[in-house]
């Protein structure tokens, strides 16, 4: 038998297009010779539909659309998921197509409901293995979460499935894909029977589906996978009861894969709501500097626009380092000086202001008055603007509301500063896009500064990045208390300073705008933290 893996990229609520994709993909797989075609989750409306499932409007359009496959699938046995409603229950169900024909439908049985799902909201969970024949071959057939607990396996098994079919919606985190193999790898060799595993690709608002889809035989060898990123179908053939050896892509770093990760979230989110093009503030430093390359990879150069906005803080280095950084690029590139409209602010509240000192709020008015400058040309153009704050500065509230926080889409809001250095050097050093060294080596290797006020630098305001990204990772991503990090070794003042900063500023973060998620625990739909809140831990 021979099984097509789709692994394409959808578009959350077009059915109609989607439906091509998954045609075209069955076309592309019955020219090659195969039995097969897997889909991924929800591949008919695209993964997460969230509350379009509560519409019966939308279930209604989904069922229309899988009767078109039902019609027009020919000479190819189709699995393909989809929400399936009856009465008044909504499955995440996958749909065995053949010659006009459905040869079965399997629920999803187990529902997650923790970090970015919330499938318990929109689903009622199935109860009962499907195994169909194909080819002379009893295939079983999985919805992602059924793969990673052992009962809808041994299910399957015990009814004498010689092969699973997993079709997942399973979006991109670091080391993600080698939790993957290894559950699916367990989930072989404790039934002895192969497994394919077929993933979405693509941007979806914070998410990202990073596809790298696979296959292991009976042992939980790994026999096939696919590229990461990328939409493509490959083919694993069956044979004496087991998966033959196949097409196996390269394997990315990790810098590299985040930095693929962004990108696509990038092209994607654009692409899929039709924007233009993107603009950005270009500051000198490294955040907007790795943006703006991000934002070309992803756009090209034509759809990118970086604005320079100088004050009298502004060094010069800063202005002559965003300039070069565009000689090597290419895109589009603008200046404005504040410092004129800075003054007709002060000059309005300077009233309001006297008998006070001089403090962040003349810093944050020049943010903000830079905000201002960038949506109005967003209104003028179309384009969206892309924020430029990280991770660290996310936590600690360290960006200022309707100033640098403003825009569409935050691109590092859930990648930490180190990394933002590591991401940096890994992109100036490869080869895989059409330039390499486009950031300055000055950018990163100048001490970090908002340049709001005279000599500023970040550390004058937080801990070392080194010390603040870890004690972020222990606490946001890891769960740990204060006192198990202070454990570790680091000092209380500082652990203490940075959950206090987090936490006051969680109101920041809620007005945030998305970004691509790249760890397991972003600020996003995982993170739901009350903002009212004086648990002290």
């Amino acid at each position: 038998m021979r099984i097509a893996l789709a692994q394409f990229n959808p578009v959350v609520g077009d059915l109609a297009g989607n439906l091509d994709l998954i045609l075209a993909a069955a076309a592309e797989a019955r020219a090659q010779g195969a039995d097969v075609l897997v889909t991924p989750e929800l591949a008919l409306t695209g993964y997460p539909p969230e509350d379009l499932l509560l519409r019966p409007a939308f279930l209604k359009d989904c069922a229309r659309a899988i009767g078109r496959l039902i019609d027009e699938v020919d000479d190819i046995t189709l699995v393909v998921g989809h929400p399936y409603a009856s009465g008044s229950d909504c499955f995440n169900a996958a749909t065995v197509i053949r010659d006009g024909n459905v040869l079965g439908r399997y629920e999803k049985m187990l529902l997650p409901n923790d970090a970015v799902f919330d499938e318990v909201r929109y689903f009622t969970p199935g109860y009962a293995p499907l195994v169909f024949e194909v080819a002379g071959v009893r295939a079983g057939v999985l919805i992602c979460e059924d793969v990673w607990d052992v009962e809808p396996a041994a299910a399957a098994r015990d009814e004498g499935a010689e092969l699973l079919l997993v079709l997942n919606a399973s979006p991109y985190h670091r080391d993600k894909q080698s939790r993957r193999r290894q559950t699916v790898a367990e989930r072989a060799t404790e039934n002895g029977v192969p497994v394919v595993y077929v993933n979405l690709v693509g941007g979806q608002d914070e998410l990202v589906f990073d596809g790298h889809s696979f296959a292991v035989d009976r042992s939980g060898a790994l026999v096939a996978e696919l590229p990461a990123f990328e939409t493509t179908l490959q083919l694993v053939d069956f044979a004496d009861g087991d998966l033959l050896p196949a097409q196996r892509a390269p394997e990315y770093g990790e810098e590299e894969s985040v930095y693929r990760a962004l990108v696509l979230g990038v092209r994607d989110y654009i692409g899929k709501n039709r924007f233009p093009g993107v603009l950005l503030g270009l500051s000198g430093g490294i955040d907007s500097a790795l943006t703006l390359a991000i934002a070309i990879d992803a756009l090209g150069v034509d759809r990118v626009h970086a604005v320079m906005m100088p004050s009298r803080y502004t060094a010069d280095i800063s202005v002559d380092d965003s300039r070069e950084m565009i000689a090597r690029l290419g895109c589009q590139y603008s200046e404005i000086e504040i410092w004129p409209m800075y003054e007709a602010f002060m000059l309005g509240l300077t009233p309001q202001f006297a008998g006070t000192a001089v403090d962040t709020t003349e810093e944050n008015l020049q943010s903000r008055i830079r905000g201002t400058l960038l949506m109005a040309l967003s209104n003028k153009s179309g384009r969206l603007v892309l924020t430029t704050g990280n991770k660290s500065e996310m936590t600690t509230g360290y960006a200022t509301l309707y100033g640098d926080m403003a825009g569409g889409f935050a691109v590092l809001k859930d990648v930490a500063k180190t990394l933002v250095f590591r991401l940096a050097r890994w992109r100036n050093a490869t080869a895989t896009y059409a330039l390499t060294e486009v950031i300055p080596e000055r950018i990163i290797t100048r001490p970090p500064s908002a340049e709001l006020r005279p000599d500023q630098k970040d550390e004058d305001s937080l801990p070392p990045y080194e010390v603040l990204d870890a004690i972020l990772q222990a606490y946001v991503e890891e769960n740990c208390a204060k006192a198990e990090i202070i454990a570790r070794g680091y000092a209380a003042a500082d652990v203490d300073r940075v959950v206090w900063l987090l936490k006051v500023n969680e109101y920041k973060r809620r007005q945030a705008p998305v970004g691509p998620r790249v760890t397991h625990r972003a600020f996003g739909k995982d993170w739901r933290m009350p903002i009212t809140n004086r648990w002290a831990n």
